[in-house]
């Protein structure tokens, strides 16, 4: 299940402490390293959130290099925008050039020239800048609309669908994108409290028709999968990730022994990767560089407990 947090210093419970130049994100040290960032290279993150891992690439990159970002939500793009427009003053002659694209990564072929890119991050998943802000409607945690969508001028809302699609097929989502057993359960309660608008009233919906039954049961929210499925589900982020790994986009970009690394932060998301990268593999277009996915350390771990479920998976284009 999904407990990213890119810019943990902003997360409730778990932060990753500062450096000179503002938040440390998940698996920071091990991404830069698998991407072998080097100056005057041309690096793209695919998921900018709150700049963490653009900020320690672009460090690297010095005022010949060139750093692309990617957010589809119009909020974080502002916000990684001031803190890359504004480096630490030792720095500022030795900053790279930098490009911000309001757009998903999927789309990344169409922005960027092929064969251009030294490296490609992508940190899947949603912020603590998200989730935090109530009027986003991505979390139970605190009243708000239904909304989901990380790019607010387009697409379905939460809310939609929850009251518009039919029992079925809320059922078939919240068991393909949230792997929730109770699905069928959780569909049908919803589909009798119609209508529903806020986080507040789903979440108390589906903890009074899936109550925990057991202790592991007890350890999660009952609302936090069918969450999950309703937010990949609104924001397309499955699909995406597909796109992104075909050989359309990630790979036409790359430059030979270019790398892309893929931070994950649940089964769905990381099944994908790793087939991907095994096909690619397969098809002489990748060198994969992780056997296993790189995972947090103890350390990080006790600083940001929701690095647990991070994976990190690399390759290398051929």
């Amino acid at each position: 299940m999904d407990k990213k947090f890119s810019d943990a210093n902003d997360a409730p419970g778990g932060g990753h402490g500062e450096k000179a130049f503002g938040h440390v994100s998940v698996l920071l040290k091990e991404a830069i390293e698998f991407l072998a960032v080097r100056r005057g290279g041309t690096f793209i993150d695919l998921t900018l959130g709150l700049a963490g891992h653009a900020c320690e690439i672009a460090r690297r990159l010095g005022a010949q290099g060139r750093l692309i970002g990617f957010d589809k939500d119009p909020a974080a793009l502002e916000r990684a925008r001031e803190r890359l427009t504004n480096p630490p003053a030792e720095l500022a002659d030795d900053w790279p050039h930098v490009e911000l694209v309001h757009a998903s990564f999927a789309e990344v072929a169409e922005h960027v020239a092929a064969g251009s890119a030294d490296g490609l991050l992508a940190d899947l998943g949603v912020s603590s800048m998200q989730l935090e802000n109530a009027a986003r409607g991505f979390s139970f945690q605190a009243e708000g609309p239904l909304d989901m969508r990380m790019n607010t001028h387009s697409g379905l809302t939460a809310e939609q669908v929850v009251n518009r699609f039919d029992e079925r097929e809320l059922a078939d989502a919240i068991y393909e994108f949230g792997e929730e057993r109770r699905s069928r359960r959780i569909a049908r309660a919803i589909c009798r409290a119609r209508p529903i608008h806020t986080t507040a009233q789903l979440a108390e919906v589906i903890s009074a028709a899936a109550r925990p039954m057991n202790q592991t049961e007890r350890r999660i929210h009952p609302a936090t999968r069918t969450f999950q499925a309703l937010r990949i589900l609104v924001n397309r982020e499955l699909d995406d990730l597909k796109q992104l790994l075909s050989t359309d986009a990630a790979p036409k970009v790359l430059k030979p022994g270019g790398r892309l690394a893929i931070i994950s932060f649940h089964s769905l998301e990381d099944r994908i990767v790793k087939d991907a990268l095994r096909d690619g593999a397969r098809d002489g277009i990748y060198r994969v560089l992780t056997k296993k996915p790189v995972t947090a350390g103890e350390e990080e771990i006790d600083r940001n407990p929701r690095s647990r479920s991070a994976k990190l998976r690399a390759a290398e284009k051929i």
